[in-house]
């Protein structure tokens, strides 16, 4: 994909100058704004850990998932029916039976409360609302935080890497806060491997947002080696990124940029890692869901192609990244619930199982946490429609990996999976878990905001003893 690297993933002589602005001039492309997600492995320990966020994105069923309700009645039970795990007396939904059959896996948390009640991921990458420390930029996501903390520039493979679709992408989920924009994450586009319409509304947002929101990692074709080898052209090409870098507030953050950005261009080994042509046949196979289903594709919703950015988040971790986002779509059944669900879910189930046996099976999984929930649950009772509305006050978790105590259920909900009986977990839990699993005591650990005052990574949550 990086025509600078030869075969041998030798540089073909360009100077190093020469590299950073062959990456600022492929604007539509590679722009350097967006590329370099100042972020590295080194820092985090010598294992490898890393998590991988899936968003379910428009706001998961509760009682259709991992917490049903046979025994309710039918206009809150639905269609569906329970059936039984490996785990013994652990049930599960009948559209998730590969995650059933390794149910030893994953915990299943049923009582995730304090939702914000908001339609982006935001609340799934921070733990917070956004109107938290508005003022000042708002909190910063994980994987910024990550990033700052532990990042280095040498590092050839941003550490955080937001392959978010539909509303994350749209409404800008994954934003670094007031850590400013040497820690955003990298964002390549993926919309010609993974298909997913936006709705109307959401076109105009997207716009809004400028060009340098969506990226992918190929150089301008226009850029050939004698214009890199001028070294006039090279300069006026450089003042002229320089100039709209500044005029975004991202002049700070060139110096930070410039050694990641001839890292990637070098190495290649992020360009290899969206490539899947680089993967082993045999795993290919492994990750292609072909399974047809009953259901209904809704126009936003994810095909079955998606299974495969389960791999393509294995891959990029494997190329030396640790937060990783990903979004499965759509979620958000209005109308038409239990058809759309047996569309969308056995692409959840066979993604999020395929890539726990693959872990495993490569050694990574203990090193590698994945946590797949959204913005909030459904309403127990179905409406007119036949959809589940919005539903704030109780959701559900799955989270693998990472070490965790396995093979679990926490939290219980009334009959109705209305609202948390016992064990409510707050997503700033999870939080604490989540940067627990990769060496964080987000409880004690500050970063300074611009007005030099020690911010906590967490101002509530608590670790889950029972995963620990």
């Amino acid at each position: 994909m990086i025509s600078m690297i030869d075969g041998e993933g030798q540089s073909n002589g360009l100077s190093r100058r020469g590299f950073l602005t062959a990456g600022a001039m492929g604007l539509g492309s590679l722009s350097l704004a967006n590329l370099l997600r100042a972020e590295s492995a080194v820092g985090l320990g010598s294992s490898h850990k890393s998590i991988i966020f899936v968003h379910l994105d428009g706001g998961p069923p509760q009682m259709d998932m991992i917490d049903l309700k046979p025994l309710a009645p039918v206009e809150i039970r639905g269609e569906f029916s329970p059936i039984a795990t490996n785990v013994s007396g652990i049930q599960i939904g009948e559209l998730l039976p590969r995650m059933a059959e390794a149910a030893d896996q994953f915990v299943f948390v049923r009582s995730l409360v304090g939702s914000t009640g908001r339609h982006d991921a935001f609340q799934c990458q921070s733990g917070y609302d956004e109107k938290d420390l508005s003022g000042i930029g708002g909190r910063p996501v994980l994987g910024s935080v990550v990033a700052r903390l532990k990042g280095s520039p040498a590092d050839p493979a941003p550490a955080f890497i937001d392959l978010m679709q539909g509303r994350p992408l749209v409404r800008n989920s994954a934003r670094p806060g007031f850590l400013g924009p040497s820690y955003k994450p990298f964002r390549p586009d993926i919309s010609t491997m993974f298909e997913r319409e936006l709705e109307k509304g959401m076109q105009g947002e997207l716009a809004r947002l400028g060009a340098n929101h969506s990226i992918a990692l190929t150089l301008n074709d226009a850029i050939t080696l004698d214009r890199l080898n001028n070294r006039r052209q090279l300069m006026a090409q450089l003042d002229r990124i320089r100039h709209d870098v500044d005029a975004s507030g991202m002049m700070d953050a060139m110096d930070q940029f410039e050694q990641q950005a001839v890292g990637i261009l070098t190495s290649g080994r992020l360009a290899d890692a969206l490539d899947f042509e680089k993967e082993d046949p045999r795993v290919l196979a492994r990750y292609t869901f072909s399974e047809s289903s009953d259901g209904t594709k809704f126009s936003t919703a994810d095909g079955p192609q998606a299974v495969r950015k389960f791999l393509l988040a294995r891959r990029l971790i494997e190329a030396g990244s640790r937060i990783v986002s990903l979004t499965i779509s759509d979620f958000d059944t209005h109308r038409d619930n239990f058809p759309r669900l047996r569309s969308v879910l056995p692409i959840v189930d066979y993604g999020l199982a395929t890539l726990i046996a693959d872990l495993d099976e490569r050694g990574m999984l203990d090193d590698v946490c994945i946590c797949a929930w959204g913005e909030f649950g459904r309403t127990p009772r179905v409406n007119k429609n036949g959809g589940r509305d919005h539903w704030p006050r109780v959701g559900p978790v799955i989270l693998a990996g990472g070490g965790l105590r396995t093979g679990q259920v926490i939290g219980e909900t009334d009959s109705t999976a209305s609202y948390a009986t016992s064990r409510p977990v707050d997503y700033k839990d999870i939080f604490a878990t989540l940067y627990h699993t990769i060496g964080i005591d987000a409880l004690s650990t500050t970063l300074t905001d611009p007005h030099g005052r020690p911010q906590y990574l967490l101002d509530a949550g608590r670790v889950l003893k029972e995963l620990v």
